[in-house]
């Protein structure tokens, strides 16, 4: 495992709140992925928002900076599942029938 990687999908875990461990125990494994999508997507937008109000000037630098982190993590951690994802299926057409 790449380390970059490894500390990119640490990071952005960290920077999301934590959740009640009952309420992740009573969603399948498909809504979990279907909320983690929708949290990507939301923190796209959300980043895309604040971009566009600090071109404009109706937003804080220093929100911008925290936005475009905040993306950086989330598109690396997106990286790195798509790289695992990958990799496992290749490893799956490796294995003799």
């Amino acid at each position: 495992m790449d380390v970059k990687s490894l500390f990119a999908t640490q990071r952005y875990a960290a920077s999301k709140p934590a959740v009640d461990p009952g309420q992740t125990a009573q969603h399948s494994a498909t809504e979990r992925f279907t909320d983690t999508f929708k949290d990507f997507s939301a923190t796209l937008a959300q980043s895309e928002n604040i971009a566009k109000a600090a071109m404009t000037g109706g937003a804080d630098p220093h929100a911008l900076v925290q936005a475009l982190a905040q993306t950086e993590l989330a598109v690396e951690a997106a990286v790195t599942v798509r790289n695992k994802v990958v990799e496992a299926y290749q490893e799956i057409l490796r294995m003799p029938v």
